[in-house]
């Protein structure tokens, strides 16, 4: 995985987890690396950042625990060249992330796909709280009918009880601001898949922080020991 690279492992992991974790700009880690002697320039951190952090992400949902029934779904914007992209997420009653998706369109069809992901890697669960959007309550109803007839079963499972709150979803909206905080410092993205690589690092960061990957050795390891555990 590091191999052919210029700089060890341990140079090239702790600039990508303080890029991810810390509301600090690319060239703020270039002049803390040359505090410690170490001469890298900003744009081979983003390098580093956009490579590694989709590798990370994949091999934390092989360790990633189940979430709850309850989920609370909604989208939020990112802004890249300029442009509003949509960043739809969900979590669970107990504010752990279930999914999420980077997607250049707000319609039907990206609502779609974001359900289909969220459903096929956790499975049914019993209720999902949404705002006021038309659009995702289409997209929810939709999935769950495709989801009903692929289980062949003997007992007809119940639809998804779907709840619309503006209120009720409060707790996802919050739960957006940490995302938005970090991306701030960003000063943008050039590109979409430079920002979908970014944001599933930063999304990774936010489920370490609340433990959501399990870990025999340790029930409760730092964020770095699970960063580096995850590339071992």
């Amino acid at each position: 995985m590091f191999k052919g690279c210029q700089f060890g492992r341990s140079v090239i992991l702790l600039c990508v987890r303080w890029y991810l974790a810390y509301k600090l700009s690319l060239r703020d880690l270039e002049e803390m690396m040359i505090e410690r002697g170490i001469c890298v320039d900003h744009s081979t951190i983003h390098r580093w950042v956009v490579r590694f952090s989709p590798l990370r992400l994949e091999r934390f949902n092989q360790r990633k625990r189940a979430v709850t029934g309850k989920w609370h779904v909604d989208e939020t914007y990112i802004k890249v060249r300029g442009r509003w992209t949509y960043l739809y997420r969900a979590i669970d009653s107990v504010s752990d992330t279930v999914e999420f998706f980077f997607s250049e369109n707000g319609d039907l069809l990206a609502a779609k796909r974001f359900i289909r992901k969220a459903l096929q890697r956790h499975g049914r669960p019993d209720r999902i709280v949404i705002d006021g959007s038309q659009t995702n309550r289409e997209a929810l109803n939709a999935c769950d009918r495709e989801s009903r007839l692929l289980v062949r079963s003997r007992r007809s499972q119940k639809p998804i009880c779907i709840r619309r709150n503006q209120y009720l979803n409060n707790r996802i909206e919050q739960h957006h601001r940490r995302i938005k905080g970090r991306v701030g410092p960003m000063l943008g993205f050039k590109s979409f898949a430079c920002a979908e690589a970014i944001l599933s690092g930063i999304e990774m960061i936010q489920m370490m922080r609340k433990r959501q990957a399990k870990y025999v050795y340790n029930p409760a390891p730092s964020l770095a020991e699970q960063f580096n555990v995850i590339v071992a």
